[in-house]
């Protein structure tokens, strides 16, 4: 496989709050596959086959006055990333359960322990829309449970539903490096019954699952529910995340439509995590 080359964009907000959450929410919509928070704003990474000068043009948030925010950019190698999450990636502790952490981190005393090693995948707990997501996951009965993580990322959804008891997780994302590295960290955290697909909801033709877990952005989730309420069973559940609270009478509008039922939601920072039931 050839080297990938990726786009980084530092990106320094004022105020931090809610201006990085809306920027990350402007630039994955825009293409930008992953991104780092820190104490001063972001870092968002795009392949550079798929960046133009002018892709910024179209982020309305860089417009608004209420908003002090600069940027830079460079091109940035694969392999120079485990130098940059290594210096931003702090272990994440969710309801003194469970803990999501580096290989180098110190092992915790939690029942779910999960080690990732994130590179260029989104998803190690640290933003709001993937620590909801945990949170539902601890709180959801997955024993014997077919299960489909949608834009699975880093796969930590699929492992912490793997470790919950579910009888097998399809884990789908259509990045080609999300998938090699969900590979790399479900072999990290001896989850043998994960399977990871490169590919879109395409892919779930004649599939059936008990909970479908999906944390992408609004307008993929409205275009994909009809394909995640045929797959379904009988009594299925939904949990859906990526959007906002505003974003969520559409999307129920959307759920109802096909039969889905809105059950509850978490928020966090505007956020949400959605859960809806047959």
């Amino acid at each position: 496989m050839s080297e990938i080359i990726y786009i980084e964009y530092t990106f320094t907000v004022q105020p931090l709050k809610p201006a990085s959450d809306i920027l990350i929410a402007e630039l994955g919509e825009a293409g930008f596959e992953s991104f780092v928070e820190n104490n001063e704003g972001i870092l968002a990474y795009i392949q550079k086959q798929d960046w133009s000068p002018e892709l910024l043009d179209a982020i309305e948030i860089l417009k608004n006055d209420s908003f002090k925010i600069s940027f830079q950019h460079k091109e940035i190698e694969q392999q120079n990333w485990n130098a940059t999450w290594e210096e931003n990636f702090d272990p994440i502790r969710i309801d003194n359960q469970c803990v999501v952490r580096a290989p180098f981190h110190e092992k915790p005393d939690v029942v779910f322990d999960i080690v990732i090693e994130p590179k260029m995948s989104f998803g190690t707990g640290h933003h709001e829309t993937t620590h909801m997501m945990l949170e539902h996951i601890l709180n959801t009965d997955f024993k014997q449970k077919k299960v489909l993580d949608m834009g699975s990322g880093t796969g930590v959804l699929a492992i912490l539903a793997s470790m919950k008891g579910a009888v097998h997780v399809d884990a789908i994302d259509i990045d080609h490096w999300c998938y090699l590295n969900a590979e790399e960290n479900i072999t990290r955290n001896n989850c043998e019954n994960i399977d990871v697909y490169k590919g879109d909801a395409s892919l779930l033709e004649n599939k059936t699952y008990d909970i479908i877990i999906a944390n992408i952005n609004r307008n993929i989730l409205i275009a994909d529910l009809p394909l995640y309420a045929k797959c379904l069973s009988e009594n299925g559940q939904l949990f859906l995340s990526g959007f906002y609270t505003e974003d969520i009478p559409i999307i129920t509008a959307k759920c109802e439509s096909i039969g889905l039922k809105f059950q509850k939601f978490s928020k966090k920072n505007n956020w949400v995590a959605v859960k809806y039931v047959f």
